[in-house]
């Protein structure tokens, strides 16, 4: 449990995932503009961790200006119904703290 947890720690991690869910294809930008407290460098540093544990796929066009695409691994696509219980038991429990 604990090496698993390990993989999706990070203020920023769920957030990516839930933005490719379902299949989702999505650029650095678009991921920018759909977490926008997120820095790049944050943001940078946590796809990385993503790529290297096998959740996120990075594709790199060989393109000017550069084109990189990010979408869920098989093995990342497969934390969806976990995330999405997550999604569920949040907005079930929610509290006035």
């Amino acid at each position: 449990m604990e090496k698993a947890l390990r993989k999706l720690e990070g203020r920023w991690k769920f957030l990516i995932l839930f933005q490719l869910f379902g299949g989702q294809v999505m650029r650095f930008s678009d991921l920018e503009r759909a977490i926008p407290a997120v820095t790049q460098k944050m943001l940078a540093q946590q796809l990385r961790q993503l790529e290297k544990d096998g959740i996120v796929h990075r594709t790199v066009y060989a393109v000017v200006p550069p084109k990189v695409e990010y979408t869920l691994t098989p093995w990342g696509q497969s934390l969806c119904p976990v995330l999405d219980a997550l999604l569920k038991w949040a907005s079930n429990n929610k509290h006035d703290s």
